[in-house]
């Protein structure tokens, strides 16, 4: 008769799922959504569909662009790590760009310019957190 053997718990007792990047037709059907609230802000969409366009598109981007040397946030809807070079494991990375959520889709689609932002006070920090060359995010908008 064999002996029991307690299985191991899991280290963390979290299970967490892999998050598929969405795609280009996701990403774009979501920002669709809220467009009309981009180009006037009387317009007011639901609050699940500025979180849908949000993680969708800064997904998007980080599918596009992969890597860990820069950190976006788009509180309170996403962080994402993003753009080639050293990988950020633990505490603040060294490059983050926090911008809020109509700010992120006007840059993502190319209703403003990363210039423009960074003039107007986005948070910018780090030798790595310039948006330039990423924004706006190919496929997102009609090319």
């Amino acid at each position: 008769m064999a002996a029991h053997v307690p299985q191991r718990a899991p280290t963390c007792g979290v299970v967490v799922a892999k998050r598929t990047p969405p795609t280009r037709a996701e990403a774009r059907a979501a920002v669709e959504r809220v467009a009309g609230w981009l180009d006037d802000d009387t317009v007011a969409p639901e609050r699940g569909a500025i979180a849908d366009a949000v993680r969708a598109s800064a997904r998007y981007l980080a599918a596009l662009h992969p890597g860990g040397a820069l950190e976006l946030r788009v509180p309170p809807y996403v962080a994402v790590q993003c753009v080639e070079g050293l990988n950020h494991r633990r505490g603040t990375p060294p490059n983050v760009v926090e911008l809020d959520p109509r700010t992120w889709l006007a840059l993502a689609t190319g209703r403003r310019a990363w210039e423009d932002v960074v003039t107007a006070g986005v948070s910018a920090s780090g030798s790595r957190a310039d948006l330039t060359a990423l924004v706006p995010i190919r496929g997102l908008v009609d090319e």
